[in-house]
C-alpha cells in the first residue's frame, strides 16, 4: 500500500490537460498571471512547485474547487520568458502527491500536499511478467505509432523498475487527460501496469480504425480543403463505431433547428454559444448530455407556432351548454369575457379564477373555454408545491436541474397561445426554498410575462399571448398580491335538480361507458337517481354521485353475470340492496309549534342546512350557557341577542330582571360538527324570546340574518343554499334580511315559486309573525 511520509506546502501550477509523470519531463508554455506568478516564485526561493490538471479544461480562471486532488510535486529545470506575456518551462516530475488542503487563492494558489511512497514492486515472477508485457505491448504500439519519439522507446525497454516503466510509458501514451490522471492517481503499479495495457490496446485499436478512415475518404476529398476532410473523418468515425449521431452532427441539427424557430437577438447569440461548446466536447461526457438536454429543451419550445383561435361566441355558447349543465351566470361571465377578447384581437389582459368546492365542474368548465376558443388546453396542478423553482426551474449547473413547471407546460402544448389552466392555486406552500406564489406574480402579470426568465432556459420567453385560467376551492390562502392579478368567478353547489339533471345527461351515460354496459343493459330509475343524491351523497359538487353511480353499474355488471339476467333496472326499491342503507338523513320541520325551539338556515361549503336552535331558561342567577361547538361570531350573536331581547322585554311581558334571576342555555344540535357566523342572530333572538315569554314559535318557518343591538337584521350570503335547505325540510315560509331581496332571483325558479320569502329590516318583525 502507498503510504505519506512527507508534508509539504507548495505553489501550484494548473494545467490544462497536461499531466506529468514523476521520472518524466515535458515543456510548456504558461500564459496566466496566477501561474506565472507561481513559477517566478519557486524559481526565486529554490523550491519545487506541484502541478496538478485542471477538471475542466475550458476553464480559464482555475479555482481550488476545479483541480484535481492528486498531482505531481515536480522541479522547474528551466525558465523562459517569451513575448506577449509567455513564459516557457521545462519541468521534471519527482514524485506523486496528494493534496491535503487548497490554501490561498492570492496571488496565486498554494497546496498542503502530502507527498507518495508508491507500492514498492519486489523482484519475483510477477513482476517480470508485468514488465515483459507492458514492454511488448509497447513495441508494438510503438511500430503502429509514427508520432513516438525513438529515444523513448530505448529508454522502455531498458527499464527494470516497474513503477517508473508505468510512468515513462503513460507519459508517452496519446490518450485523453483524464486518462492519464487516472493513471496518475493509480499508485499500485500493478493495477497501473494493467489500466496501462488496456489502452494502449483500445490506443491500436483507434489507430487501425484512423487508418481504415484515411483509405475511406481519401478518394473523395481534395487535399486543399481541410474542414472538409475533418468532417468526413467524423462521419467514417461514427459509422464505424455503430453510432447514430455524434456532438459535431447533432450541433449542425441544433443550428437548423434555431434557424427555424427565428429567435432573434442576445438569445440567439447565447444558444450559438451553447452549440458552439456542444460541438466541442466528448460525446460521452456528462456535461456533453446536460447541454444536449439543455438544448433540446430551449429549442422544443413554441417560439413561433401558434393555434387560430376563435371567437364565435354562438359556438362557445353551445360548446358550454353542451358540457354543463345549469351555471347559468359562469357560463354568462365566460360569454362576456369571449366577447371582449373578439373586440381586443385577443389582448384582454384578465386572468379568470374559478372558485369553488370540489366537484363542481372548475377545471372541465377551463376545457370547455378551450375548445371553444380552439386553444390547446394543458393542465398543471400546483396542489402541494412549496419551491420556487417548481415554477421558474432550477439552474441548469445544479444536478438533475430541469425547467419549471409553466415552461414545461409550454413544451407540452407545442404552440405559444394555449390555454394553461393552473388548477389548485389555493393549494400552493412555502418554506425555505422560496414562495411558489411570489414566483407566480411574473407569470399572471400581462405588462411583465412577455420575457418570463426561466432559470433553467436563462433567455426571456414571452407568455404574453397564453390564456390563464386557475381554480381554487377556497380564496382564504391564496396572497393578496396573487389575489388581486385575478377577477374571481364563483361556482357555488347544485341543487338536487341540477344534480338529477347531470346525472341523467352526462354520469350515467360517462360510468356505463366506463363499465362497458349500453343503456339497454342498466336502466336508473330518476327516483334511485334522486335518493342517491339524498341519502348517499353530501357534497356541493358531483364527484361522489359519479363515484356511486359507477359502483351501481359495476354490482349490476356482476349481476347480469351471476343471475344470467338481460339487464337491470335501478330504482328506488332495490336501491339499498346495492348501496346498503342510507348514509345521510335531512332535519324536516318540526311537527307542531314549541316553545323555545326556533329553525335556522345555515350555510357549508357541501351546500345548505337547517339548524335547529334549542333554548331553555332556567332559575339560577344570569348565567348564560352556550353549546354545540360554537364559534367566536356565533357565540358574540348570541350575546347581541340577549342584550335587544333586555331592551325590549316589556312588549312580550317578560320579567325585566331575567338576566338577574335566570339562567339561559342555548344549545345547537350536532355538537361535534363546528358552527359560526352572524346569520344565526335572528334565530336565537327568536328561540330565547319565546323561552322567555312561554310562547311558542311557528314550526313551518325558518329564518335567516345577523341581528344588530338596535334589532335590524342584516344581509347574508349563501340565500340560494339555504333556501334549498328549507325547500327540502318541508319549510315553505323563511324570513330573509331585506337587503338580500335581489338574491332571490338566484334561487331556482321551482323552488323560489314554492316558498314565501318575507324581508324584515327589523327583528320585531319577525317576532310578530314567527312567535304565536
Amino acid at each position: 500500500m502507498e503510504s505519506y511520509e512527507k508534508i509539504y506546502t507548495l505553489p501550484v501550477l494548473p494545467t490544462r490537460g497536461i499531466v506529468l509523470f514523476p521520472g518524466t519531463s515535458i515543456n510548456f508554455d504558461v500564459g496566466r498571471d496566477a501561474s506565472r506568478i507561481a513559477i517566478d516564485e519557486a524559481g526565486k526561493s529554490e523550491t519545487n512547485i506541484l502541478i496538478v490538471c485542471q477538471k475542466d479544461i475550458n476553464e480559464t480562471n482555475a479555482k481550488s474547487n476545479s483541480l484535481y486532488k492528486v498531482g505531481t510535486i515536480a522541479r522547474i529545470n528551466q525558465i523562459m520568458h517569451m513575448p506577449d506575456n509567455v513564459t516557457r518551462i521545462i519541468a521534471t516530475g519527482i514524485s506523486r502527491a496528494v493534496v491535503r488542503e487548497y490554501l490561498s487563492g492570492e496571488p496565486y494558489i498554494s497546496a498542503c500536499a502530502a507527498e507518495v511512497d508508491t507500492f514498492y514492486a519486489a523482484p519475483g515472477p510477477m513482476k517480470t511478467a508485468y514488465l515483459d508485457m507492458l514492454k511488448n505491448e509497447f513495441k508494438n504500439f510503438f511500430s503502429e505509432n509514427p508520432r513516438l519519439n525513438a529515444d523513448n522507446f530505448v529508454n522502455v525497454i531498458g527499464m527494470t523498475n516497474l513503477d517508473k516503466l508505468c510512468d515513462t510509458v503513460a507519459s508517452g501514451l496519446d490518450v485523453d487527460y483524464d486518462v492519464k490522471q487516472n493513471l496518475l492517481e493509480e499508485f499500485n503499479p500493478y493495477r497501473r501496469c494493467e489500466k496501462i495495457l488496456a489502452a494502449i490496446k483500445n490506443r491500436m485499436q483507434i489507430l487501425e480504425l484512423e487508418r481504415k478512415i484515411g483509405y475511406k475518404v481519401k478518394e473523395n476529398i481534395d487535399k486543399n480543403q481541410r474542414e472538409y476532410y475533418l468532417r468526413e473523418q467524423m462521419k467514417v468515425i461514427s459509422e464505424e463505431l455503430d453510432e447514430d449521431s455524434s456532438p459535431k452532427k447533432d450541433a449542425d441539427e441544433f443550428t437548423e433547428r434555431l434557424n427555424k424557430c427565428k429567435i432573434t437577438g442576445d438569445s440567439k447569440e447565447k444558444i450559438m454559444k451553447e452549440i458552439s461548446r456542444f460541438s466541442h466536447m466528448p460525446a460521452q461526457s456528462s456535461e456533453s448530455n446536460v447541454l444536449r438536454n439543455y438544448l433540446d429543451t430551449v429549442l422544443s419550445l413554441p417560439w413561433i407556432k401558434k393555434s387560430k383561435e376563435t371567437f364565435d361566441i354562438s359556438q362557445a355558447k353551445n360548446i358550454l351548454n353542451e358540457d354543463h349543465y345549469g351555471l347559468e351566470k359562469v357560463k354568462e361571465r365566460i360569454l362576456e369575457y369571449l366577447a371582449v377578447r373578439h373586440f381586443t384581437n385577443g389582448k384582454v389582459g384578465t386572468i379568470l379564477c374559478f372558485v369553488g368546492p370540489p366537484g363542481v365542474g372548475k377545471t372541465s368548465v377551463a376545457k370547455s373555454v378551450a375548445r371553444a376558443l380552439n386553444r390547446k388546453y394543458v393542465r398543471i396542478s400546483l396542489g402541494g408545491i412549496h419551491d420556487e423553482s417548481d415554477i421558474r426551474g432550477h439552474r441548469k449547473t445544479y444536478i438533475g436541474a430541469m425547467e419549471g413547471r409553466i415552461i414545461a407546460a409550454m413544451s407540452e402544448a407545442k404552440v405559444k397561445n394555449p390555454l394553461l389552466l393552473l388548477d389548485e392555486i389555493d393549494k400552493m406552500g412555502s418554506d425555505y426554498k422560496g414562495d411558489p406564489s411570489a414566483a407566480l406574480l411574473e407569470v399572471l402579470d400581462y405588462e411583465q410575462n412577455s420575457a418570463f426568465r426561466d432559470h433553467y432556459i436563462e433567455i426571456p420567453f414571452d407568455l404574453s399571448q397564453v390564456l390563464f385560467i386557475t381554480t381554487a376551492n377556497t380564496l382564504d390562502t391564496i396572497s393578496g398580491p396573487l389575489l388581486d392579478r385575478m377577477e374571481i368567478i364563483e361556482l357555488s353547489g347544485y341543487t338536487s335538480s341540477e344534480k338529477l339533471n347531470i346525472a341523467k345527461r352526462y354520469l350515467v351515460k360517462k360510468s356505463l361507458e366506463k363499465n362497458g354496459l349500453t343503456d339497454e343493459q342498466v336502466k336508473f330509475d330518476d327516483s334511485a337517481l334522486k335518493d342517491i343524491i339524498e341519502y348517499y351523497t353530501r357534497e356541493a359538487g358531483v364527484r361522489k354521485l359519479e363515484q356511486q353511480i359507477n359502483s351501481l353499474c359495476r354490482k349490476a355488471a356482476k349481476a347480469i353475470l351471476e343471475q344470467q339476467k338481460d339487464s337491470v333496472r335501478i330504482t328506488s326499491r332495490n336501491l339499498k340492496s346495492y348501496l346498503g342503507r342510507h348514509r345521510y338523513h335531512f332535519d324536516m320541520m318540526n311537527s307542531e309549534p314549541q316553545v323555545g325551539i326556533a329553525r335556522g338556515l345555515a350555510w357549508t361549503s357541501v351546500g345548505g342546512e337547517t339548524l335547529s336552535i334549542e333554548v331553555n331558561v332556567m332559575k339560577g342567577t344570569g348565567k348564560i350557557e352556550l353549546t354545540g361547538k360554537l364559534g367566536d361570531v356565533m357565540k358574540e350573536s348570541a350575546m347581541t341577542a340577549i342584550s335587544y331581547i333586555r331592551s325590549i322585554s316589556d312588549r312580550f311581558a317578560i320579567d325585566e330582571d331575567f338576566y338577574k334571576k335566570k339562567d339561559i342555555h342555548i344549545h345547537i344540535p350536532e355538537g361535534a360538527v363546528p358552527k359560526d357566523g352572524p346569520s344565526a342572530g335572528i334565530t336565537m333572538a327568536t328561540a330565547v324570546i319565546s323561552a322567555l315569554s312561554g310562547k311558542a314559535v311557528r314550526n313551518d318557518i325558518a329564518m335567516t340574518g345577523e341581528i344588530t343591538l338596535r334589532g335590524r337584521v342584516l344581509p347574508i350570503g349563501g340565500l340560494k343554499e339555504k333556501s334549498i335547505a328549507a325547500y327540502r325540510a318541508g319549510i315553505r315560509t323563511v324570513f330573509i334580511p331585506h337587503e338580500n331581496k335581489a338574491d332571490i332571483d338566484d334561487i331556482p325558479k321551482e323552488i323560489a315559486k314554492q316558498i314565501e320569502f318575507i324581508p324584515v329590516k327589523e327583528a320585531k318583525e319577525v317576532f310578530d309573525i314567527a312567535i304565536l
